[in-house]
């Protein structure tokens, strides 16, 4: 399996710049096919939903589309695909959602490996209920989750569990399926945030384990808004406040006003170009999808290696911080003695762009006591070893 690195990088005008992308974890470069699905959508013909003119059956079938793409690409049924304008806002409703069923008196356990995203709408919504907030402490030594800090927190009260599937900042894994099974023993719901996590692997939602599973289109290499996927006789259970005549069918309940439907058709091309990085002789999508992402994850793995071992022969003044022996290609760094920001303009001013921050991971750069802002490489499938060559070169001049 393989990933044909020159034709897949022509299909990104971004690209044709120069610039050398290690701003993945933040957002992707959009390829041509993706705006031109954009492009076409909304240029139409195009109206509100409906059956009878050809602008009304087009928004039909980008919705139609839409779901049935992440329903492939997340392994849920379709009608178990909900969308948002982004992760942040879909975890803020499904917050308000969840808490109805919340008393004085429950718990709910949450991660300090976690993108505020997935922190700070659950502690709203449990200070407005009652609600006691337990953590999921981190080691400082491994960077991965203490588990015994989580058996520590579960009770017979524990009502959700909200953990990610891989640290934004961190790249660490936690191992979500057995974290996710802890729960359910304890009669808790667990909401996966896969917002990193989905970038750089094949989601089976259900094999994680997952209640709730959210994630962005933009992080691989689609458009700007969020996807929430669940099954749809849990989704059954929820009754949200909405607008009496709109639709009260799942997923519509959870979708409020009109769909964007060209972003639609931009996050569903996405997820097509996905499927064709290498996709073998697959019949499915799915199958594709399998076999093309998986030929990411190899190549992404390989140029974290030689990131890696670049940033360690650059001696003792790169504290690299991510360290866990199961994370996605991304690492944290900070310079010694050196402001990040400075590191990151004089890569920029060598056409590498590398951020510097804390990437809204509070409870991590807290609990870690992470020298604030960090420098931080995240590789993307568009990436090159010359690509990884120039932030080293970059950085050794810093240096």
């Amino acid at each position: 399996m393989a990933i044909d690195l020159t034709a897949l990088r022509a299909h990104f005008p971004s690209l044709a710049t120069g610039l050398a992308f290690f701003d993945g974890p933040g957002g992707t470069q959009t390829p041509r096919p993706v705006a031109d699905a954009i492009a076409a959508t909304l240029t139409g013909p195009l109206s509100n939903r409906g059956t009878v003119s050809p602008s009304e059956l087009n928004a039909e079938r980008a919705v139609a589309d839409f779901r049935a793409a992440y329903a492939d690409l997340l392994n849920v049924p379709a009608n178990g695909i909900v969308h948002g304008r982004s992760a942040t806002q879909l975890t803020y409703d499904f917050s308000r959602h969840l808490a109805k069923g919340w008393n004085a008196g429950d718990e709910i356990v949450l991660s300090r490996l976690d993108h505020d995203a997935n922190v700070r709408p659950w502690v709203q919504a449990a200070e407005r209920a009652g609600v006691t907030v337990r953590w999921i402490e981190i080691d400082p030594e491994t960077t991965e989750l203490d588990l015994d800090s989580y058996e520590r927190a579960l009770s017979s009260r524990t009502r959700l569990v909200a953990v990610t599937a891989a640290s934004n900042v961190l790249g660490t894994k936690p191992p979500v399926r057995r974290i996710a099974d802890r729960a359910h023993e304890a009669g808790a719901l667990v909401y996966v945030d896969g917002v990193h996590y989905a970038a750089h692997h094949l989601v089976d939602v259900p094999a994680l384990g997952a209640d709730l599973f959210v994630c962005s289109p933009y992080k691989f290499l689609g458009p700007h808004c969020g996807v929430l996927a669940a099954a749809p006789e849990f989704l059954e259970t929820l009754r949200p406040d909405k607008l009496l005549p709109s639709p009260d069918s799942v997923p519509e309940r959870f979708e409020f006003g009109t769909l964007p439907y060209e972003v639609l058709a931009g996050a569903t091309a996405a997820v097509d170009f996905l499927a064709e990085l290498d996709p073998g002789t697959g019949a499915s999508r799915r199958e594709r999808l399998n076999r093309s992402l998986g030929s990411m994850h190899e190549h992404e793995l390989t140029l974290r290696a030689r990131l890696q071992e670049g940033l360690e022969s650059l001696g003792g003044a790169i504290n690299l911080r991510s360290k866990a022996p199961d994370r996605t290609p991304t690492l944290l760094m900070s310079i010694e003695g050196r402001d990040a920001r400075e590191a990151q303009a004089h890569l920029a001013a060598r056409d590498v762009v590398a951020p510097a921050g804390s990437f809204y991971a509070y409870e991590p750069f807290t609990a870690l006591k992470l020298e604030e802002p960090a420098l931080r490489a995240g590789l993307a499938p568009y990436n090159t070893t010359d690509d990884v060559d120039r932030f080293l070169d970059g950085l050794a001049a810093f240096l």
